[in-house]
């Protein structure tokens, strides 16, 4: 029987990571880039809670874990906001097309 261990959680992180990553790089659209971000929080995350399970065994790791969240839900909100804001001024959510601050 095969246990999950703590690399198991890394390689699981690094994967998100790497799709984020991916993700906020080469897209166009902003909800793509805006989950891309949603990702590579999440992969943080996971590295958060797996070495608070394994290495420290207190509830630092969640702890973080837990404000980074709370964080990523206000920045995703306001982010949203930005988002809708350029799709009423531009027509578009292309970020190619929203390289100015004047409408």
């Amino acid at each position: 029987m095969l246990a999950v261990g703590l690399n198991h959680y890394l390689i699981l992180s690094a994967i998100l990571f790497c799709l984020g990553l991916f993700s906020v790089v080469t897209k166009k659209n902003a909800v793509t880039v805006l989950m891309g971000v949603e990702l590579i929080l999440n992969a943080a995350n996971i590295n958060f809670i797996a070495f608070a399970k394994y290495v420290d065994n207190d509830l630092d790791g969640q702890m973080i874990a837990l404000f980074v969240i709370v964080t990523a839900a206000a920045a995703a909100a306001v982010a949203l906001a930005i988002v809708l804001n350029i799709y009423q001024r531009l027509k578009s959510i292309n970020l190619d097309e929203a390289d100015s601050l004047a409408g």
